[in-house]
């Protein structure tokens, strides 16, 4: 396994830590209170880190994998996989923390399982269909929304709400997108 795909399953590893961290210090677990009772207070903050270096390995692996030439169809299916993954992850538990509507979150996450009905029918035709600029951006998006909303700032209330409408259309222009340029995929299992 090469250096890019290394990063794409530590970012999937990172969620596990990183959904407990955020989620322990509120759902009062007896258990998780007395592992992290000392830093309970600094559970969000720990929790933003994890989801900070795993958004980066999110850059790192995409650009060691194009510099190097070690692009692999793992690498293809499983970058915006790992993603999907962290993203979801990080907006059900921000539902839970109640930072976030629902509404948004079933907006976000239906993109995401449309995009993965049209890999797998893809897949099945032995077709991998990259991430695009518009899902990048999307993504991008996705991920400082995420970060404030886990940040949790009073003073940056504002920005929170404008970076999660852009969030919002980005998700739902890049479906548009994605369904447009490849909806022959679904049409007569062609690309």
């Amino acid at each position: 396994m090469n250096l890019p795909n290394k990063l794409t399953v530590f970012r999937v590893i990172l969620i596990v830590p990183f959904v407990l961290l955020l989620l322990g210090g509120y759902a009062q677990w007896g258990w998780f209170t007395a592992i992290f009772g000392t830093i309970l207070e600094y559970t969000d903050y720990i929790a933003l880190a994890l989801f900070i270096i795993a958004s980066l390995t999110d850059l790192l692996d995409g650009k060691i994998a194009r510099k190097y030439n070690l692009v692999t169809n793992f690498g293809k299916f499983m970058d915006p996989l790992a993603d999907k993954l962290l993203v979801c992850a990080a907006l059900i538990c921000l539902i839970e923390l109640q930072r976030i509507p629902a509404w948004i979150v079933i907006i976000i996450i239906s993109r995401e399982f449309i995009i993965s009905g049209f890999r797998l029918v893809a897949a099945d035709n032995r077709v991998v269909i990259a991430a695009n600029y518009w899902g990048k951006f999307k993504t991008t998006f996705q991920m400082i929304m995420v970060c404030l909303m886990i940040a949790n700032i009073e003073a940056l209330a504002f920005l929170t709400q404008i970076i999660t409408w852009i969030a919002v259309l980005l998700t739902v222009v890049s479906l548009v997108d994605y369904v447009v340029k490849n909806k022959g995929v679904l049409l007569n299992g062609d690309i």
